[in-house]
């Protein structure tokens, strides 16, 4: 129990401050992005490239004053940033990173809680966000701070339908909610991108607006609301904010990875999972799942700065009238596709059946982009100009 608890304990504060120090850079590597994007140089004065400019950040929202609204309920106002800030950093907890590591009291799994309801527990830690989003807009007695919670509040309920729906596929194919079962699924045939190509597209989609980032960012519009739900915080109760956005990029990265991408799984070899346990193999699953997770961070900062911000409604319509029929459909062939290879056909989950779904989903992407098309891309556009 003791080696347990000592493993438990290490890795809880390692995960928790590489987090925090990944968050940091991540702020910089998005500044930096960005610049590149946009032909200029972005932070580079402080220390190195730049390198030292998310510390002196951090220094400054320590240093600066905490400012109170005189009509703001004071007690639910420094909670809102807490809620916010607690749930980004504990759904990371169930997710592997790494091969288990063999130590002289034994095997250590490289994940913090390696819980036999892991996918369950990130859904329902990571809904209780929102909570953290109305208060700091219903708190701060402010018009603009109240509709970006209210906003925020209908948003993230409309796209967590359609992602946990499309999660729903993931279970199916691996048989378990555990997500080293997942890996180890994935493992034996192909990543479930190939098998599931279009849960994948939803779950991407209902993650960034989850995530409230661009295009989905109209709670915090600053065109429309100013800021938003944090419009009235300063200090760190505003970085907080931040911090929780970004951490839940992280762990949406971290997700799509684990779900679709095989988590630590290095691609066309079982070195990783064959034989026994080994530091190197730990060391280079780890580098693997960092780089899995390195480029979908990098897809979040790249949409950032490519696409325009959607209307509220055309927000509100791509969920209710557009993702979910879409998950609900898809649910509905996927499972039928799967219960006809597994029991009429007799197949296991490998490479042929990871194959004859990936075909059907094929069918499925190209049925869909050609009935949202609509005429409009792929056939040229027919309407005639006035």
């Amino acid at each position: 129990m003791t080696p347990f608890l000592i493993a438990s304990a290490v890795k809880v504060f390692v995960v928790f401050n590489l987090i925090m120090v990944g968050v940091a850079l991540l702020t910089l590597a998005e500044r930096r992005i960005c610049a590149w994007m946009q032909d200029r140089l972005g932070p580079n004065r402080v220390g190195p490239q730049g390198l030292f400019q998310p510390a002196a950040d951090g220094l400054k929202n320590f240093l600066k004053e905490e400012t109170y609204p005189a009509q703001a309920d004071k007690t639910l106002f420094i909670l809102a940033p807490l809620i916010s800030f607690v749930p980004a950093l504990l759904t990371f907890a169930v997710i592997p990173f790494a091969a288990p590591l063999p130590t002289p009291w034994g095997v250590v799994p490289m994940v913090v809680a390696d819980l036999p309801v892991g996918f369950l527990y990130i859904l329902a830690i990571s809904s209780l966000g929102v909570y953290g989003i109305v208060l700091a807009g219903w708190s701060s007695n402010n018009k603009y701070a109240l509709l970006g919670g209210l906003r925020a509040s209908a948003q993230m309920i409309s796209y967590e339908i359609a992602l946990g729906m499309s999660t729903v596929a993931v279970l199916l194919l691996a048989g378990n909610v555990t997500l080293s079962q997942v890996i180890a699924q994935q493992q034996q045939g192909a990543w479930f991108v190939i098998s599931l190509t279009l849960a994948f597209l939803i779950f991407m989609i209902s993650a960034f607006a989850e995530t409230n980032r661009l295009p989905f960012d109209l709670p915090e519009a600053e065109a429309e609301l100013i800021a938003g739900y944090h419009i009235e915080y300063s200090a760190m109760k505003f970085s907080m904010f931040y911090i929780a956005e970004y951490s839940n990029m992280v762990t949406a990265s971290a997700l799509m990875a684990t779900l679709f991408f095989g988590g630590w799984d290095i691609p066309f070899t079982h070195w990783d999972d064959a034989g026994e346990p080994s530091v190197w193999k730990t060391l280079a699953t780890l580098v693997a799942f960092l780089a899995k997770t390195g480029f979908f961070l990098f897809t979040y900062i790249w949409i950032r700065w490519t696409l325009p911000r959607f209307r509220y409604d055309q927000l509100m319509a791509l969920g209710w009238k557009v993702l979910l029929p879409l998950a609900l459909v898809y649910l509905a062939v996927i499972a039928t596709a799967i219960w006809y290879l597994h029991e009429q056909l007799g197949w296991t989950y490998g490479t042929p059946m990871a194959l004859a779904l990936g075909g059907v989903n094929l069918v499925l992407l190209v049925i869909l982009l050609w009935g949202l098309d609509r005429g409009r891309i792929l056939s040229g556009s027919t309407a005639e100009v006035a």
